[in-house]
């Protein structure tokens, strides 16, 4: 395991369990005292973690991991994930895509599509975000209309939020959003860590046609800070093959449709 992987792994174990132990990180990640103490010492000093007297807490419930931390988690689920969601794309239609790894999976499918790289005699697709990285990433593709609300950025997530996006988005039809989540459980609905990103992504679902859920498994049962919706505000989750069959038929139950990107 590389140091990379040890910290978004702690990180990662921040998230859910609120706060850990050197000891603990010694079991589960099989390393020495000292090497988890210069761990925990790194991300302290990087402000992701509050060190405390023998491990370290998050700093809120609230807490979520940053998106550097985040790309190679789950990262072949999240582009079969994104495939099958392109699918979903069609040419002149106007998507709304949130942060997130996966949704920045799905973009860079996007600006992988033939018909988007062509010569600009007028966008084919509009694409509304407000992610500055996936903005970027899809900005360069001359048929593809890229629209940012403003706002404030997130250290984290690289999303814009804040009352300039909410006011932008409230202006827009969408023909279809993606959102991205932390969590999805069959009685409390899509979840976020973030207030403010909650606000900006239940936003986007409610000023377009159809909105799907974008998640890998992992998401699945677990629970977050803030619900952006519950199940019935969406269309669907697309997630991967990974989801068993108790969470499908409660998700399915609670009337949302579940689309499944098979592995290849």
């Amino acid at each position: 395991m590389t140091r990379t992987d040890r910290l978004s792994l702690i990180l990662e174990l921040l998230s859910e369990r609120g706060s850990v132990s050197v000891d603990e990180l010694v079991d589960e990640l099989s390393v020495s005292p000292a090497t988890a103490r210069r761990d925990l010492d790194t991300l302290a000093e990087q402000r992701l973690i509050k060190r405390t007297h023998g491990g370290a807490r998050s700093h809120s419930e609230s807490f979520d991991l940053p998106l550097r931390y985040k790309y190679g988690q789950h990262s072949d689920a999240k582009r079969r994930i994104a495939s099958l969601a392109s699918t979903l794309v069609s040419e002149d239609s106007i998507i709304g895509l949130t942060g997130g790894t996966t949704l920045t999976s799905l973009a860079e499918e996007l600006a992988s599509r033939g018909e988007f790289d062509g010569a600009a005699d007028g966008s084919t697709l509009t694409v509304v975000t407000n992610a500055i990285n996936i903005a970027s990433l899809l900005v360069l593709r001359p048929r593809i209309k890229v629209v940012v609300p403003g706002g404030v950025v997130h250290s984290r997530s690289f999303e814009l939020t804040g009352p300039f996006a909410e006011h932008t988005l409230a202006l827009m039809s969408l023909d279809v959003a993606f959102v991205g989540v932390n969590a999805v459980h069959h009685q409390l609905g899509a979840m976020v860590h973030d207030d403010e990103e909650a606000r900006v992504n239940r936003l986007m679902v409610e000023r377009s046609k159809r909105s799907f859920i974008v998640a890998d498994s992992s998401k699945i049962g677990r629970r977050a800070f803030v619900r952006i919706g519950e199940l019935s505000a969406f269309d669907g989750l697309i997630t991967d093959a990974a989801i068993t069959s108790a969470q499908r038929e409660e998700l399915e139950a609670a009337g949302l449709t579940v689309l499944v990107a098979e592995a290849a």
